[in-house]
């Protein structure tokens, strides 16, 4: 450990020296403050006990030769921070950056098996040097405004989620898994590749992704060869975000807004959903261009009188004129049934048992169930109504 003096302050200071791990530590009980151009480099592990949050100026962690550890009871935020450990940083406590994270060698490692444990970006989304030997293995925290991407990874694959458009006061946490969902090593549930929703296909079964918040919000995922997406579709524009709904216990769509790339690298866009409702996401493929039937775009509806997603759009439904429409809110009471639809809902309550039959329903997620020509199978999937 090296302290080099650029203008910090030390303060109310009890620091020990101590073995942990046949390795040394340098040990915390007080308070510390690096000021503006501060400079620490820890050669050792860090445990916190004290207060060690109120930090300008650059912390970096090097090791040649083993791996450092963050531990304690208290955790550690820091302005600049620089990772440069041969065998990876691991993190028994949370930690802090508020400004810039540089990947130099290594990655920063937090236990899968417990999620309150991340790497945490606070106020700012900077960080550099991320690559396939470079990145946060485990779970990394957001609270910051606009686009977050996270330099997360697994098993020597980095491969970043995106919140495109964070909005102020909201924290999301994240974490990517290369493993198949039918057999995850961290979670006390399997999810079933095989139980989704009618309308779609596939479901990739060579990674998945863990994202927590209660905000609504869109959710990029990206792919590389390794994803195999060739096994879930051979044309890219039949991709869906999907995710594990905690409701239902399968998968379900949750939108294509944008999907860019090929077979062998890209990213897809979801439309907006609240993570909370879902333990993972992951990619999958649909059928609905090869049935005939598409749901309107986004599958949302803004009824505004602006002539954009106006109302509930299937494209294709007319070669199914003795179709049924069931619209559920997310309590399962049906909110609006028709047969013969004709692509003109518009959020309007409009069902003989509906309590408030012809009002304006609430902005929010609603359900829909979709018979085609009497027949018993059917398809399913969710409506974003927005006001």
């Amino acid at each position: 450990m090296f302290i080099k003096e650029k203008y910090y302050l030390i303060t109310i200071i009890y620091l020990c020296i101590f073995k942990l791990n046949a390795q040394t530590a340098f040990q915390n009980f007080g308070t510390i403050q690096i000021h503006t151009n501060g400079e620490i480099g820890f050669h050792t592990n860090l445990v916190n006990d004290g207060t060690f949050d109120q930090n300008k100026g650059l912390v970096g962690f090097y090791n040649n030769n083993n791996f450092l550890e963050v531990l304690g009871a208290n955790k550690p935020v820091f302005y600049n921070v620089e990772v440069d450990v041969v065998d990876d940083l691991y993190l028994g406590t949370s930690v802090g950056v508020t400004n810039n994270l540089s990947f130099i060698t290594g990655k920063v490692q937090t236990p899968r098996d417990n999620t309150s444990i991340s790497l945490e970006f606070l106020n700012y989304n900077v960080y550099s040097g991320e690559g396939d030997n470079e990145y946060v293995d485990g779970y990394v925290l957001t609270e910051n405004i606009g686009e977050f991407i996270f330099p997360i990874g697994d098993d020597d694959s980095f491969r970043p989620m995106i919140i495109p458009n964070q909005e102020v006061n909201t924290y999301y946490k994240g974490a990517y898994f290369k493993e198949n969902p039918n057999s995850p090593t961290t979670f006390l549930q399997s999810f079933n590749t095989k139980n989704m929703q009618f309308e779609l296909s596939k479901i990739n079964e060579e990674e998945f992704w863990d994202l927590d918040g209660n905000m609504e919000t869109n959710v990029v995922l990206t792919w590389d060869s390794t994803s195999k997406i060739n096994l879930i579709s051979n044309d890219i524009k039949n991709l869906r975000v999907v995710g594990w709904d905690k409701i239902t216990g399968k998968w379900v769509d949750l939108g294509s807004e944008n999907v860019v790339g090929n077979i062998n690298e890209g990213s897809i866009k979801s439309s907006k959903f609240i993570p909370n409702d879902y333990d993972v996401l992951t990619i999958g493929s649909d059928l609905r261009n090869v049935l005939g039937v598409i749901t309107s775009k986004n599958y949302g509806i803004s009824p505004n009188g602006d002539g954009i997603n106006d109302t509930f759009v299937i494209e294709g439904l007319e070669l199914y004129p003795n179709n049924t429409l069931k619209i559920l809110n997310r309590w399962g009471a049906v909110v609006y049934s028709t047969t013969n639809y004709k692509n003109d809902w518009d959020g309007i309550s409009e069902h003989e048992l509906t309590i408030g039959k012809k009002t304006r329903l609430p902005a929010g997620t609603y359900f829909y169930i979709l018979y085609l020509n009497g027949k018993k199978s059917s398809r399913t999937g969710y409506i974003y109504l927005n006001r």
